[in-house]
């Protein structure tokens, strides 16, 4: 039986570290917003290094598209570098900034 092209998908979870000027630019609430509105779970929060570290649990273009914002961030961010790891979903629920 055909679903006109509806394909069940599987979550995943991505790890994303970044680098460069992104505290006080307000990385974690864009994060944040854009999470909620694409159905994302996980969490944001700052580093004492001064990276931005977060985690996305969802279905695969959603977190992709998180950890593509994670490259440029908003205006006022200077990303130097990405880190993104792939780990084993948990199950979490909702987005938190930490």
């Amino acid at each position: 039986m055909e679903l006109h092209g509806a394909r069940i998908r599987g979550v995943i979870r991505r790890r994303v570290v970044v680098h460069g000027r992104v505290q006080g630019v307000f990385f974690r609430d864009s994060v944040r917003r854009l999470a909620q509105q694409h159905a994302v779970s996980g969490w944001v929060a700052n580093r004492p290094d001064g990276a931005v570290e977060a985690v996305f649990e969802g279905e695969p273009d959603d977190v992709e598209r998180l950890a593509a914002f994670c490259r440029t961030g908003p205006r006022g961010a200077q990303v130097d570098s990405v880190d993104v790891t792939e780990e084993n979903p948990e199950g979490v629920a909702g987005f938190t900034v930490r």
